[in-house]
Formats: structure tokens, C-alpha cells, sequence
């Protein structure tokens, strides 16, 4: 397959690009900043600059054009509520811009679990991000795109051990930025999975087994 990543060089967008070269998928890494360009090819992906906020959605899908899917991985990681809008919000509706133009049929977001925030004091800030993910979704739900709208519970950057709880609804917990990454790699090349958006945090089952399992109870049988 070949697959983009918009936000490349982040923590989930960096592992994912490693395991889909390492899986024989060819990898466009999408990132802002010049200074991000070393990790992106550290990574095995082909370094394209796109500036998420500046730059329009054509540029985009020029670069797009050809792809299989597209994965946006991108944040804007407490920079701001401008930033929040800008990155997690009106950079979701211009990916889906550029899909739809480049023709780009399978979109992934990495969104949040809407629990992020319960039990706790939350800022101003964190409440605006959760409120811009949300509003994410529904733009994406409602495109023409196939689409899977994942949402992890609390990342850390401990090593994966490829185990989680997955479902529609799960409780919440933590998972690892790797298994987020490995649990993407199944979705992407399990085209019966489409339209639905699954939460997920460490768990019992391998990931390959829980995809499996996605598909059993929700997926659409091949054409």
C-alpha cells in the first residue's frame, strides 16, 4: 500500500511510518517544520514539508495524489487554543479536502476518547482541544470518504507490548504510543473495517486478534 502520514514526525506518526516500511508499505511523512525532516527519514517514510496551517488543501493533494490512504497523526500538543483550531480542526477538514481531490479513498484519524477530561479539573485549553476533536469527527463521519476514526486513551511512550481492549466503547485507560501505531497498520489493511470509530487502550488481546474481532462485529464483507 502506499500511505501518507500528516504528522509524521509526531510520537505516534513516527512509529507508524517505521512499522509500515518495515511491513513493505511505501510511506509519504507529511511534517511543518524543516527541523523535523532527520526523523521522518529516520523513519523509512519519503519527507514531504507541508505546512498544516499555512499552506492549502491543493498542494496537499498534489502531493497525495496516488496514495491508498492517508492517516492523520497530526497535533497541535498544547501550543494553544489558535493552534488547537487550526492543527486538530481546520487541518482535518483540509486533509479531507485533499483526499477527496487526490482521489485518496481511505482516511484514519487519531482522535481522543471523550473520558480524557472526566474526574479531573480540566483547563480552558483542554476543554477547547476535546471540543475541536469531536467537531474533527463529525466532519470526517460525514464525508464520502472510507474512513476509521480511532480514539487511544492516555499515551505514554512505554515500549508496546502489541496487547489491547478495543470495541465501539471501552473504559478508559492508557495505552502505548507504539500499540496506537500497530493498531493503525492492522486498520489500514483491513479494508472491512471502514466507517466506524473504535476506541482503544491497553488490553488482553493481541492487536491482530481485536482488528479480527472489529471485523467479526462490525465490518462489511468484501464485494
Amino acid at each position: 500500500m502506499r500511505i501518507g502520514i500528516i504528522g509524521a514526525a509526531g510520537g505516534v506518526g513516527r512509529r507508524l511510518a517505521r512499522k509500515l516500511t518495515d511491513h513493505g508499505d511505501e510511506v509519504t511523512g507529511f511534517f511543518r517544520r524543516s527541523e523535523q525532516e532527520e526523523v521522518v527519514v529516520a523513519s523509512g517514510a519519503k519527507p514531504v514539508l507541508f505546512d498544516l496551517v499555512g499552506d492549502g488543501p491543493d498542494s496537499l493533494a498534489n502531493a497525495l495524489a496516488g496514495h491508498d490512504a492517508v492517516v492523520f497523526a497530526a497535533g497541535a500538543h498544547g501550543t494553544g487554543t489558535d493552534q488547537t483550531s487550526l492543527i486538530d480542526g481546520r487541518g482535518v477538514e483540509k486533509t479531507i479536502v485533499a483526499a477527496d481531490a487526490a482521489m485518496v479513498p481511505r482516511m484514519i484519524l487519531i482522535s481522543a476518547m471523550p473520558e480524557s477530561g472526566r474526574g479531573r479539573e480540566v483547563s480552558e485549553s483542554f476543554a477547547h482541544y476535546l471540543d475541536v476533536k469531536k467537531a474533527a469527527d463529525q466532519t470526517l463521519a460525514g464525508s464520502g470518504l472510507d474512513w476509521v476514526i480511532v480514539r487511544p486513551g492516555r499515551l505514554t511512550d512505554d515500549d508496546g507490548n502489541n496487547r489491547v481492549a478495543t470495541g465501539l466503547a471501552v473504559p478508559y485507560g492508557r495505552i502505548q504510543r507504539d500499540d496506537v501505531a500497530a493498531f493503525i497498520l492492522e486498520v489500514l489493511h483491513e479494508p472491512r473495517l471502514t466507517r466506524h470509530i473504535v476506541e482503544v487502550v491497553d488490553g488482553p488481546s493481541t492487536v491482530h486478534e481485536a482488528v479480527d474481532t472489529l471485523v467479526e462485529l462490525y465490518g462489511t464483507p468484501h464485494l
